[in-house]
């Protein structure tokens, strides 16, 4: 009899990938994925803990499975409740006193052993796995079928690197993902080549300090990530590449000629400043200044003049004065970002910045965060609006919203819509960007034949 496995992923880009090499790691055991929680015969919360309040949204979803757990009870159909991620390695066994439903906790290095936990919980249920192994179990993990591989569309995540030795006060990533690991170079090229064969063109390299990547090559001494994308860009059938996400320390000289020298890799970075305060990235024990950043950004621009960058801001943090508060907004003024992610800052449980003295009201890092949000906001829509009437590469990737339509991505990750007349999804075309709506573009095909795959 099939077994169904329902995953409901929380938070960053790599639980969507770890979910779906769960879903991998269960198949050869009978498992097939479902999108109806209601007809799952194994249910996986995939949980993450970067911000405020994640484990609170995690026992109340964990509240509704209960529910559906003891229907399914009654009608004689067992349920098996898995809470994994960050979360589950944070939480521990308090997981399991504040909601006795659930059958397995499992952190993020411990997916490898899923089938056999699974079988341990059934015997016994209430089994706790979050202790971190001597040695990262990427490749423990089995490949993933062609069939599954293609399901997943023409762009793909792809994990490289895990964990985090930066220590930033405010980040629970050290604790809950642990020490930096990178996969070996040969295991990542032979998944790229799979996911190329099954039809992927973009694949966007995940780690949670990504250019701090430093895994095994093939015939021995450790690979960067420069050289690491040098060789996905050889990869019949791979198209794009992209990475996220990057530290400043990390974006050496040789990362930087890679934006300038590979054409697969796409003008668009993600490089989290945080705060243009020298005083709070010093608290934040961010290990660059404000200058060290615009130092960086001048050089990544003028390898790739045509680079488009986005940000992480946290406002609010311990201590942060107007004056702090003011140097952050004019960094933003300087650099100029065509997207960005801000946060007002809220204390992680073991965290150095959770403890630290001088934690600001609510009221002020709401209006904080206000102020900064509207004006990245400008910049992004100024920004998009700068794309009208230009022409553009764009990866189509699924059908849009209306009859007839085509969506795909520019290479600065912007969302296009478009008319699909004799385009498919796969095929990267080339668009004059007519309009901007409020989350898209929109544009009509240029004069070109649609660039397909030859792989």
């Amino acid at each position: 009899m099939e077994k169904k496995v329902y995953v409901k992923s929380y938070g960053c880009q790599m639980n969507v990938y770890d979910a779906q090499r769960m879903a991998d790691v269960l198949a050869p055991e009978g498992w097939s994925q479902t999108a109806s929680i209601e007809e799952a015969d194994l249910v996986v919360l995939n949980t993450c803990h970067i911000r405020e309040k994640a484990a609170d949204k995690v026992y109340s979803e964990l509240g509704r499975v209960r529910e559906l757990k003891r229907e399914r009870a009654a009608a004689g159909h067992e349920t098996q409740v898995v809470v994994a991620g960050c979360v589950a390695q944070a939480e521990g066994g308090e997981i399991l006193r504040r909601a006795r439903d659930v059958d397995l906790v499992v952190g993020p290095q411990s997916y490898h052993r899923l089938p056999a936990l699974l079988a341990e919980a059934r015997r016994t249920p209430g089994v706790v796995d979050t202790d971190f192994p001597a040695e990262t179990k990427f490749d423990a993990l089995p490949a993933p079928s062609r069939d599954k591989t293609l399901a997943r569309g023409v762009t793909a995540f792809l994990t490289v690197q895990e964990g985090c030795d930066k220590f930033c006060s405010f980040c629970v990533v050290p604790y809950t993902r642990g020490a930096e690991a990178s996969r070996p170079a040969a295991a990542i090229v032979s998944e790229a080549e799979r996911l190329a064969s099954s039809g992927v063109r973009e694949l966007t390299l995940l780690g949670q300090n990504v250019n701090a990547y430093h895994g095994a090559g093939p015939q021995g001494g450790d690979w960067g990530l420069a050289r690491l994308l040098q060789r996905l860009a050889e990869v019949p059938g791979i198209e794009r590449l992209r990475f996220t996400t990057s530290h400043p320390r990390d974006m050496d000289a040789e990362l930087i000629a890679a934006h300038r020298d590979l054409p697969q890799l796409m003008p668009y970075l993600h490089l989290p400043v945080q705060s243009g305060s020298d005083a709070i990235l010093d608290a934040m024990n961010r290990k660059h200044t404000r200058d060290d950043y615009f130092r960086l950004v001048d050089r990544i621009r003028r390898a790739r003049p045509d680079i488009a960058l986005s940000s992480d801001f946290i406002v609010g943090f311990p201590g942060e004065s107007d004056a702090d508060f003011a140097d952050t907004m004019d960094l933003i003024a300087q650099v100029g970002f065509a997207a960005s992610f801000s946060f007002k800052y809220s204390p992680r449980p073991g965290t150095p910045a959770a403890d630290a003295e001088r934690q600001l009201p609510e009221s002020v890092k709401s209006e904080r965060l206000a102020a900064l949000q509207a004006a990245l906001d400008r910049q992004a829509k100024a920004f998009n609006a700068a794309t009208v009437g230009r022409t553009v590469d764009v990866l189509l990737e699924k059908p849009g919203r209306h009859p007839g339509q085509i969506a795909g991505k520019s290479p600065y990750l912007q969302a296009v819509h478009l008319d699909g007349d004799g385009a498919a999804v796969g095929d990267i075309v080339s668009v004059r960007i007519t309009a901007t709506g409020p989350n898209s573009l929109f544009g009509e095909r240029a004069d070109t034949p649609p660039h397909r795959a030859t792989a």
